[in-house]
């Protein structure tokens, strides 16, 4: 099972994310979030997927910008959707499991 955490930033809107795959190709997605947009969305489209069709397409696409795309508020910068794809990825054996940030500097 791949665990994440994703801390959006300003908003303070945490999501967790449980994904598991066990044949690499279907994904079951168990995501907690301080956000109804994104609760709303699991509650909509389900928890399970098939791992290609979520993970493997253009960026911007797939089942979970689909949806974004059309009931979201607008905040296209979240990087909600990013990380609750990676943890997806990383539980069908897609990609390696590393943290990404996003990083301010000031000066």
């Amino acid at each position: 099972m791949t665990k994440v955490t994703i801390n959006p930033g300003v908003c303070g809107l945490v999501t967790t994310v449980e994904a598991e795959s066990e044949d690499g190709m279907e994904v079951t997605l168990r995501v907690k979030s301080g956000c109804s947009a994104v609760r709303q969305m699991m509650e909509a489209l389900g928890d399970t997927f098939d791992g290609y069709e979520l993970c493997l397409g253009k960026p911007g696409t797939g089942p979970l910008y689909e949806y974004a795309s059309e009931h979201f508020p607008g905040h296209c910068a979240c990087p909600t959707l990013a990380g609750i794809l990676k943890a997806a990825e990383v539980a069908c054996g897609l990609a390696l499991p590393r943290d990404a940030s996003i990083t301010f500097e000031t000066e």
